[in-house]
């Protein structure tokens, strides 16, 4: 899992010890263990939020875990063209290579670390590949897409899309240099990362060292979600044990405390989570496919929209050919 790495994490700054006298670390409220589907041309995701309370993991509202996977040459897929409304997608890629090009005119190519973040707005046509030399090649696989909401008044913004590459993630570490911190938007003690956000989120990636603890300060008006990208631990105060492909939820508090094992599996020798929380909407709403509104007839009128061509067309050059 290359994503971003330092040769010296002590060089980093780091993050305060929170004085256990003062501060309440926050309970684990829920523990799941993330179901398999199929998304796309076929490839297999782990669904992260699937069977939590939309109240729990607001302004959040999807999660995908792609991977780690080993594909064979010919196995890589995609998703292709496809619309969304009312939302942003955070893609994040920790191994692998992923092409994106919208109809808004967005586009890029995202691996070991990079974000690309899609803000549908009022509307977009988008779509996800691996690059074709990946797909000949073949390769590890591991990335995330995270579902961010919108709220209502901004739920017909502009398209905007922003490509963040890994080295300007902010890199911190703890007092005794045990994790590495790599914070892709909002803050953590002051230290801010670069993705531009409608609604007040955090989001970042840990890798923990076998043994360490990271007791993180966490902004008290937010919620807080971690998932276990790899590895194994625990997460809270009482130490609830974790590993790969599950997702805790905590209540209240200004901090989490997460604990990686003294031994972990020989294929992935550290925990990595990536922690996410934000500032609840506290809006209706209704979801269905690639849309994201806040009522039933705004979802009919985004399909209305959609089947109309108001929410973009595919670029001439990628139409596929007919002759």
């Amino acid at each position: 899992m290359p994503a971003v790495t330092v040769e010296d994490v002590l060089v980093l700054p780091r993050l305060p010890l929170p004085d256990p006298a003062m501060t309440r670390f926050r309970e684990v409220r829920r523990l799941i263990t993330a179901p398999l589907a199929l998304e796309g041309e076929g490839f297999q995701v782990r669904r992260g939020f699937a069977g939590l309370p939309m109240n729990e993991i607001d302004p959040f509202v999807h999660f995908d875990h792609i991977g780690e996977v080993d594909l064979a040459p010919g196995e890589p897929t995609g998703a292709p063209w496809h619309p969304h409304r009312g939302f942003e997608t955070v893609s994040y890629v920790m191994d692998g290579v992923i092409e994106h090009q919208d109809s808004n005119g967005g586009g890029g190519r995202i691996t070991d670390g990079d974000t690309q973040w899609m803000t549908a707005g009022a509307g977009i046509l988008h779509n996800e590949m691996p690059p074709e030399s990946f797909v000949m090649s073949g390769g590890v696989v591991h990335a995330t897409q995270l579902w961010v909401n919108l709220p209502r008044a901004r739920k017909l913004v502009q398209p905007r899309y922003q490509d963040i590459r890994g080295r300007q993630a902010a890199l911190v570490t703890t007092a005794d240099g045990g994790a590495l911190i790599r914070i892709i938007a909002g803050d953590i003690a002051g230290h801010a990362g670069p993705g531009v956000t409608y609604t007040p989120i955090t989001l970042a990636h840990l890798t923990v060292e076998p043994g360490a603890q990271v007791d993180l300060p966490w902004h008290p008006e937010y919620n807080a979600i971690v998932y276990a990208l790899a590895g194994a631990g625990a997460v809270g105060p009482d130490d609830r044990p974790i590993e790969m492909g599950q997702a805790a939820v905590f209540g209240p508090g200004e901090a989490l405390r997460l604990t990686a094992a003294p031994v972990q599996d020989s294929r992935t020798p550290k925990l990595d989570l990536y922690v996410m929380g934000g500032r609840p909407i506290r809006e209706p709403v209704a979801h269905y496919g690639p849309f994201v509104m806040n009522t039933r007839a705004e979802l009919v009128q985004a399909f209305e929209d959609y089947q109309a061509g108001r929410l973009g067309v595919i670029p001439a050059k990628q139409l596929p050919h007919t002759g």
